[in-house]
């Protein structure tokens, strides 16, 4: 089980249990399973609505969720939140960016913080 906490200065925040390594549940259907008010529209990676920050909570390096998909990687960039030579060491050092997009993000077991 990864406790998920998720933050946003108009809301309280909360902290819900995750089904770790489903490889099912995104953090965007974690938040409405919650009801956690993270904004969306398309759900499928392409509008970067969802976008999140996540931080580890256990402060170990290189998890914070899977890999980035080709989708969200797209979208960070076009956000200006990643740079291409960001995104090269990230591979090479194999550390995540804590920017994502909720809707394509799998929970890992692990217990991190979600900025929205």
């Amino acid at each position: 089980m990864a406790l998920v906490t998720f933050s946003n200065p108009e809301y309280k925040d909360k902290t819900v249990y995750a089904v770790a390594g489903s490889h099912t549940q995104s953090l965007l259907k974690l938040a409405r399973e919650n009801k956690i008010p993270i904004e969306f529209e398309c759900e499928d990676g392409d509008c970067g609505t969802c976008l999140v920050k996540v931080t580890s909570v256990d402060k170990k390096p290189g998890r914070m969720g899977g890999p980035l998909t080709e989708k969200e990687k797209s979208i960070l960039r076009q956000h200006g939140k990643i740079t291409k030579e960001e995104l090269e060491q990230m591979i090479v050092d194999d550390l995540p960016s804590p920017w994502r997009l909720a809707c394509q993000m799998i929970v890992r077991d692990e217990d991190i913080l979600v900025e929205y």
